[in-house]
């Protein structure tokens, strides 16, 4: 069964919401017939792709608050992330344009390292501070998900990841979605933002158990007899 994940770099709460979905995930017992594919979604894609201010900075101008307001909200997701088994250094955070980390995950995709490369961009960016936006910093994270270092140059100049990349958003305002994370089961149902593991343990059980009914299990009766195998040994 697949789940599909629309998420964001720069956003705390999907970070938050992988590691909850993770533990659900875990403690499934069917999870090996599980397929998770991410998504790409820019909560803002007019942020320039180099740094100009801090993430309370940007808070404050964009969302119109005080400075103690979103001092307040950064105090409050920092406590969600380490309550997730995260450490978040939201002051360290470089406000950059997601446009090059998202090319380098359709990218990770096609090789099968989509998860692995999520998570190092997510790390890079909520715990150590790092530019996502840099071609160089996004080579090395890619490098450290799994990825070859001479191919990871076509992530960014081949125009396919761009355009997959896009494809994404709108697909994402097709089925209504205005804010990420966003997870759709089965194509079934959706859950909106950081919900606790249990929320998404319930929503995968019911998914689950409904695209079982539509997908059962072949069970075949055996009888052994001479044949020859994949790796050419007949007996």
């Amino acid at each position: 069964m697949k789940i599909e994940i629309w998420s964001d770099v720069m956003c705390p709460f999907c970070y938050i919401g992988k590691r909850n979905f993770e533990t659900a995930l875990a403690d499934f017992p069917d999870k090996d017939k599980i397929e998770v594919e991410w998504k790409s979604f820019q909560l803002d894609p007019t942020v320039p792709e180099v740094a100009t201010e801090s993430q309370e900075d940007y808070l404050v101008k964009r969302k119109g608050m005080s400075r103690e307001q979103v001092q307040g909200i950064l105090a409050n997701v920092t406590e969600m992330a380490r309550q997730a088994g995260l450490e978040y250094h939201l002051d360290k955070s470089v406000m950059v344009n997601s446009q090059k980390a998202h090319q380098l995950i359709q990218f990770a995709k096609t090789k099968g390292l989509g998860d692995e490369v999520e998570e190092v961009l997510f790390r890079a960016f909520f715990t150590d501070g790092k530019n996502v936006a840099d071609l160089e910093t996004l080579k090395e994270l890619g490098k450290e998900a799994g990825l070859d270092e001479k191919e990871l140059e076509s992530a960014f100049t081949d125009d396919q990841f761009k355009y997959k990349m896009n494809q994404d958003i709108q697909e994402a305002r097709s089925i209504g979605v205005t804010g990420v994370p966003f997870f759709v089961f089965d194509r079934k149902y959706g859950v909106s933002g950081a919900q606790p593991s249990e929320a998404f343990l319930d929503t995968l059980s019911k998914s689950f158990t409904e695209w079982r009914k539509e997908n059962p299990e072949i069970k075949l009766e055996m009888s052994q007899g001479q044949s020859c195998s994949t790796d050419g040994t007949c007996d």
